[in-house]
Formats: C-alpha cells, structure tokens, sequence
C-alpha cells in the first residue's frame, strides 16, 4: 500500500510540476489575449478609412473663425483635412482635444480645425482660451450635424487633399493623434 501512495504522489508532482508551463489553459488564454490586443488595436489604433471609390465630396461649407476670419474647405484643396466637431459641455472633447492640438502642431503640412457645433461665440471662445485651442471655427446654427451625419461628440470627420470625405471617426478616442498621423500619411501620398 505504501509503494502505490508514494506513486500516487509522485504523479501528482509531475503533473503539477512548474517546468510544464504550456497546458492547453494557457494556449487558450494566450489565444483570447491575442484575439483581445487585436480587435483593440483595430479599433483605437488602425485608421477607419473609406475607399477611395466609397469617398463622397465634402460640402461646400465656410466657417466664421473664431479669430474674425473664415475657413471655406474649399479653399483647403490639396491638403489633407480633419475637421474635428466638438462642443464645450462634451466630457468625452474635453479629453480629446489636447490630442488632436498636439497632433495639429506638431503636423502644419495637414489643415485641422476644431469645429464648435452649436454654441455662441462666448462660450466657444472662453473655453477655447481656457484650454489652449487655435483654428476654432463656429458653427453656432449646427448646419455640420447634417452635412456630416453627426450623432455625437467628438467626431472627427477626415476629407483628402482631393475635397472627398474619406473618414468619419465617432466618439473619444485615446489614440486620436495616430490615428491622424496614419490618415494624414496615406491620404498625403495619394492612398
């Protein structure tokens, strides 16, 4: 009896054993790991872009800036776009605008304009002071709700070099800044 309990034992060792590190569990945890770092990076990181046959003009729509002066996308052929739609009670813009102003300045070659959807100039105004922002355009009458199927703040909306809406990026992302950079590459070489 002692000889099988002393063999009961030893395969217990074994197969609790730290020098078996790969079991069938951790093939399935490392599986649904990789399975989870994909789909987040496909989804904050990979830049949504339309095909270019999938690509509509952009509306023909001018800005009265916030600075007195007026930004017409028209006038912006040729370089790539982001028109980034926000408004100062938005949780969700409060966080993403540094990133998208961070991205704007370190990048002059590409135009971005943080677009305030329905709010008077003073309010716009006072919180684009407040948080640092440059290239404000006002859209006090919400006409960029319609033309741009906007369903919520922030939304960045991306049009190519050539005046076509080639993305539409919906709510906070905290990897806005990459996502630009990747759209601002493949748009500006002609992708």
């Amino acid at each position: 009896m002692h000889r099988r309990a002393s063999a009961a034992v030893r395969v217990l060792q074994r197969s609790s054993s730290p020098n078996k590190f790969w079991s069938w569990g951790r093939v399935w945890d490392g599986l649904a790991i990789a399975v989870i770092l994909f789909v987040a990076w496909r989804w904050f990181v990979a830049p949504r872009m339309m095909d270019v046959a999938k690509a509509y003009p952009a509306p023909h729509l001018t800005y009265a800036m916030l600075d007195g002066g007026s930004f017409a996308l028209t006038q912006a052929r040729g370089k790539v776009v982001f028109l980034d739609f926000w408004a100062s009670w938005c949780e969700p813009c409060r966080l993403s605008l540094p990133l998208v102003e961070a991205f704007a300045k370190a990048h002059p070659e590409v135009e971005v304009v943080a677009v305030d959807v329905g709010e008077p100039k003073q309010i716009a105004g006072a919180y684009a002071a407040k948080a640092g922002l440059r290239n404000v355009a006002l859209d006090v009458r919400k006409l960029s709700v319609g033309y741009f199927q906007i369903e919520g703040y922030p939304t960045m909306v991306v049009i190519d070099p050539q005046g076509r809406i080639r993305a539409t990026w919906p709510g906070f992302n905290p990897a806005v800044g990459a996502n630009m950079d990747a759209a601002a590459k493949r748009l500006s070489s002609g992708g």
